[in-house]
């Protein structure tokens, strides 16, 4: 065996390696890095215009989209939690204030008919007296403590790694606005595919995120929209409120903007307003889930060019391999395969290879 033979196979030796360990350094930043890519692609012309407004100072334009991203990711959240915390602290103030007047008995009678008698049978069931269910409740908070420790243990574990990954994807999102151009050409040439190849791969990229991107946020507000006509007709509490809600929960695939419209219909149950949550609850699943199932596909496939019926099993696809960021993935999966397909057929597929067509009988 050569020299050369022997230099050559311990290169891709350590060249498989070293794809290895990259792979494995990757893997947990992987989706807030896809993100990052996605969103920067898409905000890369206006980051250039930006730019140019500024004097040619494309640091400062990077640092201003990012904080517009910071701004737009945080500004709902915080509105958000401030409503709620205020809604809860009323609540507990409520509930303690009852309890000091009546007790047990006087928040029961506080609640409506309609679940009035099942929580009174509840109470009943716990204990025969006020005192006795007072103890019964102690008894049963503190033998739950460990299984609630638990919960919040995970549920803060949950949000740290959700802020983790956001914070990486910023950081990934302002250096890929900042050395984007770069890291393309630099890619380009490293790339064993035909010069310029590449650069249309990562274009078609582009344009199918900016496609997934715009039918999301299209998509969350005609849901929106349209549960806030719901909430209305129903007299939901806080209707604007709940129409944000729908709008954010419509870009989590597990969760959906129709379950808010449930979890909505559900209060209106149990502060005594049956026909307007069963209203709403039909609502929910048949008109704010028929937006997102007719629309999102349609602003994708207009995006994408591609067949309504592709489009719709690469979303679902992706969100079966990948979860939520199989959404974006699952599509551009496809148009790789696709693009690669058209890609041989147009500067690979030999000349003389023709379809021959059957003969006529």
């Amino acid at each position: 065996m050569s020299t050369a033979d022997s230099a050559r196979r311990f290169f891709f030796l350590l060249l498989a390696a070293a794809t290895v360990l990259f792979a494995l350094v990757v893997r947990p930043l992987a989706s807030a890095l896809f993100l990052a890519a996605a969103l920067a692609g898409v905000m890369a012309p206006l980051h250039r215009r930006l730019s140019k407004r500024l004097g040619r100072r494309p640091r400062l334009s990077s640092v201003g989209l990012t904080l517009g991203v910071v701004l737009v990711l945080l500004l709902p959240l915080v509105a958000f939690s401030v409503f709620a915390i205020r809604e809860a602290t009323d609540g507990v103030r409520f509930v303690s204030r009852t309890m000091k007047e009546g007790g047990v008995t006087a928040l029961v009678e506080r609640l409506p008919p309609t679940v009035r008698g099942v929580v009174q049978k509840g109470v009943d069931r716990l204990s025969g007296g006020e005192e006795d269910l007072s103890k019964t409740l102690q008894d049963h908070l503190g033998s739950q403590g460990g299984r609630a420790a638990a919960a919040v243990g995970a549920t803060l574990s949950a949000s740290g790694a959700l802020l983790f990954q956001t914070v990486m994807m910023l950081i990934a999102f302002y250096f890929l606005l900042l050395e984007g151009g770069a890291l393309v050409d630099w890619i380009d040439d490293l790339s064993p595919l035909k010069r310029g190849q590449t650069r249309e791969l990562l274009a078609e990229f582009k344009r199918v995120a900016y496609s997934v991107l715009l039918s999301a946020i299209v998509s969350g507000a005609a849901q929106a929209i349209v549960a806030l006509g719901g909430f209305l007709i129903a007299r939901v509490p806080n209707p604007i409120f709940f129409a944000g809600v729908t709008f954010f929960a419509s870009f989590i695939p597990a969760v959906g903007a129709g379950l808010v419209s449930l979890a909505a219909a559900g209060l209106l149950f149990l502060t005594g307003h049956p026909y307007a949550a069963l209203f709403l609850a039909l609502w929910g699943i048949a008109v704010v889930g028929l937006v997102d199932n007719a629309l999102k596909p349609l602003l994708v496939k207009s995006g994408m060019k591609m067949n309504g019926a592709v489009v719709f099993f690469s979303l679902i696809g992706g969100l079966s391999a990948f979860g939520g960021v199989g959404l974006l993935l699952g599509p551009l999966v496809v148009t790789l395969f696709l693009s690669l397909l058209g890609m041989y057929q147009r500067d690979f597929r030999p000349p003389h290879a023709t379809t021959t067509k059957p003969a006529k009988t």
